[in-house]
């Protein structure tokens, strides 16, 4: 089954967000617009930079009504204390989810069975649960959280303009596509 437009499975776990330990779960999410950031492993070397990419941008994020989690095998105890001991880490002020179970990784299909670790996978969730956008890396490739921004917007915007499609590269404000049959041969 393609994992684009499929519901998200069920799921519980434990975050480090601001301070404190919260529970999160597919119920969590349902209603607002999310993204999930899957990376292998706190204290390590690629992911630190993602993740303060991401916090980096994550006020436009907000602004656009979308929750950013970030998800690792690791346990929300071990994002407290990555959370305390770094200076890139403490810059984040979005959930931190715990998959020490490896479900939610199974879930999304990322996980790396023989090692335990998440790949580099990014998905876009819209406010119904399905999955919009799905992005996997290899672990030694990372991510830019501003052209995932550019693909938040362009998911919104064709959810919100039914009949319209966003071209390559296109940014908010620029002109979209109204596929029809005059169209066909002329791009």
């Amino acid at each position: 089954m393609a994992i684009i437009n499929s519901t998200i499975k069920p799921f519980q776990a434990t975050a480090y967000h601001e301070g404190k330990f919260i529970p999160v779960s597919d119920e969590t999410i349902k209603g607002k617009w999310s993204v999930f950031f899957f990376y292998p492993a706190d204290f390590t070397f690629v992911c630190p930079t993602e993740l303060g990419d991401m916090a980096d941008l994550y006020a436009d994020y907000k602004a656009l009504g979308v929750e950013v989690y970030s998800v690792s095998t690791d346990t929300h105890f071990t994002h407290k204390a990555w959370h305390d001991a770094s200076d890139t880490i403490k810059k984040i002020r979005y959930p931190m989810i715990g998959d020490p179970t490896h479900a939610i990784s199974r879930n999304f299909d990322v996980l790396i069975e023989e090692e335990g670790l998440a790949l580099r996978g990014t998905f876009v969730v819209d406010p119904e649960g399905k999955i919009k956008v799905a992005e996997i890396h290899d672990l030694g490739i990372g991510r830019d959280a501003a052209e995932l921004l550019r693909k938040v917007k362009a998911a919104q915007y064709i959810a919100a303009h039914p009949g319209e499609v966003c071209p390559a590269k296109w940014t908010e404000g620029a002109e979209t596509l109204k596929p029809s049959l005059d169209l066909v041969g002329k791009i």
